[in-house]
């Protein structure tokens, strides 16, 4: 892999919808799109899944921008790059900032995936040529409104509906959607608003009979989760607490959870993905590919790494139309019968909206 020339993007989108989580309400999608050139011409792309504000992670746009300028990109352009594995130990000396490392690592794996005229899904190991995906429904001003959207997304095909909870939007939104929708796969994602305190209140939403309960206590925890999930019948399901295949070997030894959701960017890229999937496979720990709000590029990478074999349970990358009014590649990831086709094209198997990209980049910045 010989690399010409990495440009960062700072890009922004409205949102088609706000999206609201325990932790606030997002509006627009600030991110950083990565292109790494190589000098026969070719381009890898990626997204930073950071947001402005470092409310579900400690990383920000900021942040990621000055780690890559200053640290990352410098030690990327120091040596040749042979495979893109190399680089999360090429980035080792840079602790944590694994947002970042990944929007560099997930561009190298475009690029070496279309130079070797392979998809990224192929590249990675993976063996399908179609995932299950599910979608994910942010807290809402009322339980009428939320239940017209899961109405809609079951029309639509969604393999399950995955419910941001917190205290007070919790057993009555999951009773209300059970009730209409008696067999319909569904999950409840806490983002850390509950605490040991809340037992009682978590025991009781077994009744719901919930796929899982994502990350109900808090981000930097897997010994209270070991506490909690002896005490539940619902799988718990590991989010912010897992950054490493060594958080996964810990949690799961521990008894902290029962299924992990891998974030390329929240462990690092699709390197340690790999190994966080391989491991939990040879543990019998099912995986499923969360989401970050991510525009088409950053969705067509979650799409290659749900093709791996396990990457069991339906994962958030719903349909570019679900968040854009219109998305940043060509063709957009769509989903049919709760189906997205894997494309079989060379890398990320869509192509980026070069005239799109430029109408939202906000500033631009090249490295060679």
């Amino acid at each position: 892999m010989e690399i010409k020339e990495i440009k960062l993007r700072h890009v922004k989108m409205q949102l088609l919808h706000p999206f609201t989580t325990s932790v606030g309400t997002e509006y627009d999608k600030d991110f950083i799109l990565v292109e790494m050139k190589s000098k026969s011409g070719i381009s890898g792309w990626s997204e930073s899944v950071s947001s402005l504000s470092p409310l579900y992670h400690e990383e920000t746009v900021k942040t990621n921008w000055h780690m890559m300028n200053d640290f990352l990109i410098p030690l990327l352009l120091q040596n040749p790059v042979h495979h893109p594995d190399e680089l999360s130990d090429r980035f080792l000396p840079v602790r944590g900032n694994y947002m970042a490392k990944a929007a560099l690592e997930g561009a190298a794996w475009d690029l070496y995936a279309k130079e070797n005229n392979m998809s990224l899904g192929r590249a990675l190991g993976g063996t399908k040529d179609r995932i299950e995906v599910g979608i994910s429904l942010g807290i809402t001003d009322s339980e009428h409104a939320l239940l017209k959207q899961v109405e809609e997304y079951v029309k639509q095909g969604y393999k399950r509906i995955k419910v941001k909870i917190k205290p007070g939007w919790d057993h009555d939104i999951l009773r209300a959607i059970r009730n209409e929708f008696p067999k319909l796969p569904m999950m409840a994602d806490a983002n850390c608003a509950y605490t040991l305190d809340d037992i009682d209140r978590l025991a009781a939403l077994d009744e719901f009979n919930l796929t899982m309960i994502e990350q109900p206590l808090s981000h930097d925890d897997i010994i209270d989760h070991a506490k909690l999930q002896p005490l539940l019948n619902t799988p718990i399901c590991l989010d912010e607490s897992i950054h490493s295949v060594e958080d996964a070997r810990k949690a799961i030894e521990l008894g902290s959870c029962k299924i992990i959701n891998i974030k390329i960017g929240r462990v690092g890229g699709l390197t340690e993905s790999k190994k966080i999937h391989d491991y939990c496979q040879s543990q019998g720990v099912p995986v499923w590919c969360g989401g970050m709000l991510e525009a088409g590029v950053g969705r067509a990478h979650n799409v290659a790494i749900t093709t791996l074999p396990n990457f069991t349970l339906p994962g958030d990358t719903a349909a570019s139309s679900r968040y854009w009014a219109k998305d940043i590649i060509d063709p957009e990831v769509e989903v049919k019968d709760g189906y997205i086709y894997v494309p079989d094209r060379p890398g990320i198997g869509y192509e980026p909206n070069q005239t799109r990209i430029d109408s939202l980049t906000l500033y631009s910045k090249s490295f060679s």
